[in-house]
């Protein structure tokens, strides 16, 4: 852990997130060998950061590192950028020129939005990675590179991969060490301790006090979403120290400079063909899967009749409104439709009496058996809303309180479940 923070002092890194140390640790660990580094994050959480920590903690640190966004170069230009092209080889290309991956030997390249690279550069960079050779734009000469390449990407390369949008061997290529940096909202503890850094660098600059929030401002501050991460949260502050005249706000002043914080960006429902919302649906399902549970504790209770019969060497009258007494298989809960809840149960077996009626013998329970429990017979509610609060309830506990789970857990939106919640009174 000393190491870790000796790490985040050296580079100016903010923050006591355990996932965020977890990167630091790899970053550090992975630096004196010679592996290649795949960095993923969203789009701001710092990933340029990272590779920069692992070439200056590596025995590369004294060449050069260079950084490129391939998201920034046209498809057409890309290849002569990265490897170089000769004289001649296309409109415009009045001179030699040496590529980034020559730019670069014995130093470290880092590749960000590595998604984005074509599919023929794609195949020059494996070759790159597994045998240090490249071919300038243009050329038939064989070149020799030696470059440790970081690269990172904010997109899911496995799912590019499946789509045949980036090459599996490149991928595994460069997955040989994966890091994960997280998102903002994954670690809301340092978000007030990056404020406060932003803040103060702003009253250094310009000389002045730096901007202080209240309690309520900063809870506000801390349930942001952030979909800029750490990026958006500087220009906030930075915002914020140039407009504001007074150094220390309050929830009402930090809306009025940066409205959207107010926003929880919960996820929408979207509409169907005609427009209209599919909430009310999902509403249902809850009452759907209370029917469902309904349904298979009558077929357990079945079930347990069947065997009383059966060991007992019952016997039962013969009657037609009695259904199959052995429970029908239905589908998992979220994997239901309407359809489920038609023509389900199959035929119950009859069980044929004896000729004389006398002879019937009745299930009888030995009450001065040990193991004999008086059992008090309660009438279930069967209001559809009293239904749908202790399903709520129950999704709630089961997953801890945690919302987003209990609303996939019960086939809904997390939007609807919040409203819900309100509904009922359940805070």
């Amino acid at each position: 852990m000393s190491t870790i923070q000796s790490i985040k002092q050296r580079f100016g890194i903010i923050g006591t997130s355990p996932l965020l140390d977890r990167a630091l640790d790899t970053a550090t660990r992975v630096a004196n060998s010679e592996l290649t580094v795949l960095i993923t994050g969203e789009s701001g959480v710092g990933k340029e950061n990272i590779a920069k920590i692992i070439h200056a903690l590596s025995a590369r640190k004294h060449n050069q590192f260079i950084a490129v966004n391939c998201g920034a170069i046209p498809a057409g230009t890309i290849n002569s950028e990265l490897f170089g092209h000769e004289k001649g080889a296309f409109t415009g290309a009045v001179n030699d020129r040496k590529g980034y991956f020559e730019t670069a030997d014995k130093g470290t390249i880092f590749l960000d939005e590595i998604a984005e690279l074509p599919t023929d550069t794609q195949a020059f960079l494996l070759r790159v990675l597994e045998q240090g050779e490249f071919i300038r734009v243009g050329s038939s000469k064989v070149e020799k590179t030696d470059v440790r390449v970081v690269a990172a990407t904010n997109v899911d390369l496995e799912d590019r991969v499946r789509k045949g949008k980036f090459r599996e061997d490149l991928f595994y290529r460069l997955n040989t060490v994966p890091i994960r940096i997280p998102a903002l909202k994954d670690r809301r503890e340092d978000i007030n301790l990056l404020f406060r850094k932003f803040a103060m660098d702003m009253a250094e600059r310009y000389h002045t006090d730096p901007v202080r929030l209240d309690e309520e401002a900063r809870q506000l501050l801390e349930n942001y979403r952030w979909p800029g991460n750490v990026r958006e949260l500087k220009n906030v502050a930075e915002q914020i120290s140039v407009l504001s005249e007074n150094r220390l706000l309050t929830a009402s002043e930090l809306l009025q400079f940066v409205p959207n914080i107010g926003k929880r960006h919960l996820p929408i429902v979207a509409p169907d063909a005609e427009g209209r919302s599919s909430e009310g649906f999902q509403e249902r399902e809850i009452l759907y899967k209370f029917l469902f549970e309904m349904k298979s504790d009558l077929n357990d209770l079945k079930n347990l009749v069947f065997e009383l019969v059966r060991q007992n060497d019952l016997t039962m009258p013969d009657t037609s409104s009695y259904r199959a007494l052995q429970a029908p298989t239905y589908p998992t809960a979220g994997h239901f439709s309407r359809h489920d809840f038609e023509n389900h149960e199959a035929d119950f077996p009859n069980i044929r009496p004896e000729e004389n009626p006398d002879t019937y013998r009745p299930i009888i329970l030995d009450k001065q058996d040990k193991d004999f429990h008086k059992a008090e017979i309660v009438e279930a509610s069967l209001n559809l809303f009293d239904m749908e609060k202790d399903l709520i309830l129950k999704a709630l506990k089961k997953h801890g309180n945690r919302r987003k789970e209990a609303a996939a857990d019960l086939g809904i939106s997390e939007r609807t479940l919040y409203r819900k919640i309100k509904e009922y009174e359940l805070d």
